[in-house]
């Protein structure tokens, strides 16, 4: 009866955690890193064909995303999720795989110009979709025999359509132990989905720590009013509102939002005005959450389907599936809210209509997300003058403004009301899933409130029929600039142009689909470049 914990330690994204119970392997989620690398992880130790069962909290590629991996390794075992966990992640798996194709493309004609082998990607759309085959549907609350001493049970955490808590209750040799996932916790008071829900009791708890060490800032405002007062000071003067959203969740908290300002009239003199939502997956995403069971809605969401009315759709929202219709938005002058991915800017076609509306004063650029360090977005939310999108310099002109109070996670504060609702303190808790100082900062705070919190990484196995650590492990940090160290200015201008040339590199990967003219115009340049500057 072990646990041990692969990802996701001392790190938000990467989450997978191995239970051995009876001598079978289970996964608890198996996510795939995002973003910046900071810790060392270890390679799962049990072969995939040996895993009995995968249980998922939500569809978040950081929690599901290497499922095709783990089957095109092998695994032909079951994965457990909710009902719309399966449903978005029959969608979001397969958008991962076509990224991970293009990606393994790219660097397949880098590597064969140069002599060396083709590149495989991850896993491929056929992996994905024999991955989500595998998916079995369950509801909340349903009690499920997962295998033998293995039962669990999904509690809505509140943090995404279909997210789950999964308690896990353990029995081997006549010892029996409980113990509980949290997930990603939710915040409170989020539109269309249910507040997180608590668990009276258990053994053991995996809890997440994203804002473990940070407090949401200020009162929680009214969206809908801050909301409407953007749209009416751009379209009084002729603008638009370009909003970069994630597809899943935030995508349609917004229309949800803006189905209500136009049903109250909070928008005076552009009671008609279009809404575009500019993008495959959100479009796909959004229906699934119009079709799921009510069961995942929160009571305000409920009384409008209830009553036959959908929440997030309205007149004047239009959906663009096509790149041609992408591309044509543009060309309408008419006042409008265009919703397109990704949330950061980092690629897809947020940045063809960033490069349209960003130099234009009349137009204001909406951030309803976390902006990460480095990415476009948090680089124009920082007061960058001037952007470069598809090989042009482009002046940043418009507003800029973000919308406060809108997160998918529980701050420090949610975290400890939610763990409030045990009616004993657990005998151990182990906290993941936050950076380096959220995990540490928060796990402190367990234990100066008298619980018993350690914060492990990966590679660290822990008994639980006794509770004690058989395998510690210390953090292994990454140094990812190690080939850069250096006290030269020559090899300083040296990093820098590594730099803007993987930032060209990852400017390039987005340009498929868009106008051959552009593209050649920009291959034209780029061949300058490497002619001028090649030995």
């Amino acid at each position: 009866m072990k646990i041990q914990f692969i990802g996701a330690t001392h790190e938000v994204t990467g989450s997978c955690t191995l239970l051995e119970i009876n001598g079978k392997n289970y996964l608890v989620d198996c996510g795939m890193e995002q973003g910046r690398d900071v810790f060392q992880n270890i390679s799962l130790p049990v072969s995939p064909c040996d895993i009995e069962a995968v249980f998922i909290t939500h569809a978040h590629i950081d929690h599901s995303g290497m499922v095709p991996k783990l089957y095109k390794d092998g695994f032909k075992g079951t994965v457990y999720a909710t009902d719309v966990t399966c449903d978005l992640c029959n969608i979001m798996l397969r958008d991962s795989a076509h990224i991970q194709e293009l990606e393994a493309e790219w660097r397949s004609r880098k590597s064969l110009r140069a002599g060396g082998e083709p590149v495989e990607p991850v896993y491929s759309t056929q992996d994905a979709i024999g991955a989500i085959g595998l998916f079995r549907r369950c509801n909340y609350g349903d009690i499920i025999q997962a295998g033998e001493g293995v039962t669990i049970r999904f509690t809505d955490i509140g943090h995404l359509l279909g997210s789950a808590c999964i308690e896990i209750w353990l029995n081997e040799e006549n010892i029996s132990k409980k113990i509980v996932f949290s997930g990603d916790v939710g915040n409170t008071d989020q539109r269309i989905i249910c507040d997180p829900k608590t668990v009276e009791e258990t053994d053991y708890l995996v809890i997440e720590s994203t804002y473990g060490n940070r407090i949401h800032e200020g009162e929680r405002k009214d969206i809908v009013a801050e909301l409407a007062k953007i749209l009416q000071r751009a379209f009084d003067r002729g603008g638009n509102v370009v909003i970069p959203s994630f597809a899943v969740g935030r995508t349609q908290e917004m229309l949800y939002a803006i189905r209500e300002i136009k049903e109250k009239g909070l928008v005076t003199g552009h009671s008609k005005f279009p809404v575009y939502v500019d993008s495959p997956l959100a479009s796909e995403a959004t229906s699934i959450f119009i079709q799921c069971n009510p069961v995942c809605f929160d009571e305000e969401t409920l009384e409008l389907v209830n009553k036959g009315i959908n929440p997030l759709w309205f007149e004047g929202i239009r959906i663009t599936e096509t790149s041609d219709d992408s591309r044509l938005i543009n060309e309408d002058p008419t006042p409008k809210v265009i919703i397109s991915a990704s949330g950061m800017c980092e690629a897809g076609r947020i940045r063809h209509h960033l490069k349209h509306n960003l130099w234009k004063k009349e137009n204001i650029i909406l951030f309803v997300g976390y902006q990460a360090e480095g990415s476009l977005g948090r680089r124009i939310l920082n007061g960058e003058t001037t952007v470069t999108l598809f090989g042009e310099d482009v002046s940043v002109n418009a507003e800029i403004a973000s919308l406060k109070g809108i997160s998918g996670h529980a701050d420090q504060k949610g975290l400890i009301n939610w763990l409030k609702g045990f009616k004993e303190k657990p005998q151990l808790i182990f906290v993941n899933h936050g950076d380096d100082a959220s995990c540490e900062d928060f796990k402190n705070l367990l234990n100066s409130m008298d619980y018993n919190a350690v914060a492990p990484y990966s590679g660290t196995e822990y008994n639980l029929a006794t509770g004690k650590v058989t395998v510690y492990t210390e953090g292994k940090a990454i140094d990812r600039n190690e080939h850069y160290k250096t006290n030269t200015r020559a090899d300083m201008i040296y990093r820098n142009m590594v730099l803007e040339a993987e930032k060209l590199l990852n400017l390039v990967k987005t340009r498929r689909g868009r106008p051959n003219k552009d593209n050649a115009r920009l291959t034209s340049q780029i061949r300058s470049i490497i002619e001028k500057w090649k030995d």
